[in-house]
């Protein structure tokens, strides 16, 4: 539970500061836009800890590098892993970087289409992925299956 506390305080930190980019300015800006999103649309959450757990659409952490990669982005996942600053993405890169396959299921998972789905995943996901790996590194393991994942969101949402 504290874990994803302190990553969900990071996420709406970074949007608030401007971290995120064009991306946090399409969804209203700043603290504001964020919460407004989240409270718009709770699955939000749920949907990048599915897309980013080892049993993910992806492969998980070490899946999501390497289509970084190959979409020639590796510098900018490597900016969210690291302890420097985070560069932003926008949803058209990332709707790139992850293909329809991936994105089409978080849009469902999020109830909306794939554009609106990669706009909204842009804005939490550098800030979720620095704070999953303050060692400045991925983990080798992965971030863990999504139960574990889950199991930390669900002990937040029960507060």
């Amino acid at each position: 539970m504290g874990l994803l506390d302190s990553v969900l305080g990071a996420v709406i930190q970074n949007a608030s500061q401007g971290h995120g980019g064009a991306s946090a300015a399409q969804g209203g800006g700043g603290l504001g836009g964020l919460v407004a999103l989240a409270a718009q649309n709770p699955q939000l959450i749920q949907a990048v800890l599915s897309l980013v757990s080892n049993d993910g659409p992806v492969g998980g952490l070490p899946g999501l590098m390497a289509k970084f990669q190959q979409a020639g982005l590796g510098d900018m996942i490597a900016s969210w892993l690291g302890t420097g600053a985070n560069q932003a993405i926008s949803g058209d890169q990332l709707s790139r970087v992850l293909g329809s396959g991936p994105l089409s299921q978080v849009a469902s998972q999020l109830g909306v289409g794939q554009s609106d789905a990669a706009n909204q995943l842009a804005q939490v996901l550098p800030g979720l992925l620095d704070q999953l790996t303050p060692q400045g590194h991925a983990p080798q393991g992965g971030l863990g299956q999504s139960s574990d994942l889950f199991g930390m969101l669900g002990g937040l949402l029960s507060k």
